[in-house]
């Protein structure tokens, strides 16, 4: 290869280069999004932990909802209050009053409770266990497993496993939402920490079927409901459930369910 061929090839690739950097800075004007300082002010504030208990995909989604109006200063469970203050001030907002919500699990079948149709002998895990003959090897099939699956991922350590049913710490609960997706029978939702009335149960069978199961199951009697003077509890898949912004502590629920399955806390 001779000098003139060398230095033709070294301007094509010069010449090459120029058109791309052109291209791109023009892509870059065209296509450029503007960014909202903010957003990155409040991603900053929030501790990181992409848990999802905010209900966003991680922290970086969240951030940009809240920047965008989408969402409340106050959404990050983990962050609290602190956050909250935080977020609220580079938002020039106020927080306002900020909920507190825990992990509940919604079953009460401790072992002298429910019965077993076989043993299972697998991974002590609850994922794996699910994928058994009928979901579980107790004859509710939609009952707390109690390998603890949900303990495992709680960074707080706040589930417990005692008398093989998860029982959670309301005190260390953050409200992460870590235990919520794990769970395989879908067990645990976040309510409200006030609320004191709750149903101990996710069954969706038919009363007979609840009956032969656990002593503890809500057999969709429907005298809790008919007996609620503030219309707070609704029946769905054949089980109760109390709608906490109606609820006023009454007590009539307790008082009337034949099974006792509705607890004060």
């Amino acid at each position: 290869m001779n000098f003139n061929e060398i230095m033709i090839a070294v301007g094509t690739v010069c010449v090459i280069s120029l058109v791309i950097g052109l291209v791109l800075g023009i892509a870059e004007k065209v296509f450029h999004v503007e960014t909202d300082e903010r957003e990155s002010l409040v991603r900053d504030e929030l501790p990181g932990s992409n848990c999802g208990g905010c209900g966003y995909a991680g922290c970086d989604s969240l951030a940009k909802a809240i920047a965008k109006g989408e969402a409340p200063v106050s959404a990050c469970p983990v962050g609290g209050m602190p956050v909250a203050q935080k977020i609220a001030e580079i938002m020039g907002s106020e927080v306002g009053e900020m909920e507190k919500r825990v992990a509940y699990v919604k079953c009460d079948g401790t072992c002298e409770k429910r019965e077993t149709d076989y043993n299972y002998f697998g991974i002590d895990s609850c994922v794996y266990a699910a994928k058994m003959p009928g979901s579980s090897p107790y004859s509710c099939k939609y009952g707390c497993l109690g390998f603890g699956s949900c303990a495992k991922v709680c960074d707080q350590r706040a589930i417990r496993i005692i008398d093989n049913k998860a029982v959670v710490d309301e005190e260390l609960c953050i409200a992460c939402g870590k235990c919520l997706r794990i769970c395989p029978h879908n067990l645990i939702e976040l309510i409200p920490a006030a609320a004191s009335h709750r149903v101990q149960c996710s069954s969706q069978s038919r009363g007979k079927e609840v009956r032969n199961a656990c002593e503890a199951g809500c057999i969709g009697c429907g005298l809790c409901a008919k007996n609620c003077p503030h219309d707070a509890i609704i029946f769905e898949n054949n089980i109760a459930k109390i709608d906490y912004e109606k609820c006023k502590k009454c007590g009539a629920c307790v008082e009337k369910c034949p099974r006792k399955i509705i607890k004060i806390f």
